[in-house]
């Protein structure tokens, strides 16, 4: 027999509950590409130091990378089991429990990055203006702010990303996707988590409400504190974002 468990959790729940298994539901990102590029990056745009904060961190993949590549790297989530398991695969590394929109760092950084689309974590326009002014706050002069965003107008609520994979006697299946109204800054994130073997079958959903905002407004949002570069989102060369794309890396030196 076959048992369904459907749960709608509040925002946060379902990492908190499943932090165990965040690495599998992001098995398939090539977590050096990203940082490996951020690297490229804060080498042309940058101020040449290497002390580095990496917002939204979770279990730490990416501050792995820029620790091996001898960058002086922390990390802050809102989610404690996630930082446990980053503090582990990166003893070298400090982590701290902050919300990204309203942090603080002890020294001031050269390079911020946020992967994953998780600025977007920011839930509405007020917390992403916090946000900025957060990175600002916490860049040494010359440093860098490096995220990727996803347009509003270009969100296809049809359209799901989707992988499985096998751990511990269970299949996993994984699929994520954005959804906005097309009104208003608020879209979300829709997640959905199954896990099935011989026993049973159980289905995990949650909806992240996150903040809707265009390339155009996100731009104005950046230019009164930040040089901005807008670029493809392509992990493998640097090229000038075209206009009928949804998905784009920004690059925001401090003034």
């Amino acid at each position: 027999m076959s048992l369904a468990l459907h749960v709608t959790a509040p925002s946060t729940a379902l990492y908190t509950d499943l932090s165990g298994y965040y690495d599998l539901m992001c098995a398939d990102i090539d977590y050096k590409a990203q940082s490996d590029h951020i690297r490229r990056l804060n080498r042309l745009f940058g101020n040449g130091a290497s002390t580095h904060l990496d917002l939204a961190c979770g279990t730490g993949p990416h501050i792995r990378h820029f620790i091996d590549y001898g960058f002086q790297s922390c990390g802050l989530d809102i989610n404690q089991p996630m930082l446990d398991l980053a503090q582990v695969r990166c003893p070298e590394a400090e982590f701290t429990l902050q919300d990204m929109c309203s942090f603080r760092v002890n020294n001031p950084v050269d390079l911020i990055t946020c992967f994953l689309y998780s600025i977007h974590y920011n839930d509405g326009i007020c917390k992403l203006k916090q946000c900025l002014s957060s990175v600002y706050n916490a860049l040494s002069e010359g440093g860098i702010f490096c995220f990727n965003a996803v347009e509003k107008t270009k969100i296809d609520n049809r359209a799901f990303v989707r992988h499985s994979t096998e751990f511990n006697d269970s299949q996993f299946t994984f699929s994520s996707g954005w959804n906005y109204s097309g009104a208003g800054e608020r879209q979300s994130l829709k997640l959905s988590i199954e896990k099935s073997n011989e026993q049973e079958s159980q289905v995990w959903q949650d909806e992240h409400p996150m903040v809707a905002v265009s390339f155009d407004e996100l731009e104005q949002l950046l230019l009164p504190h930040f040089e901005v570069h807008i670029f493809e989102h392509d992990y493998d060369k640097i090229t000038p974002l075209q206009p009928t794309s949804g998905n784009a890396i920004f690059v925001c030196v401090k003034r």
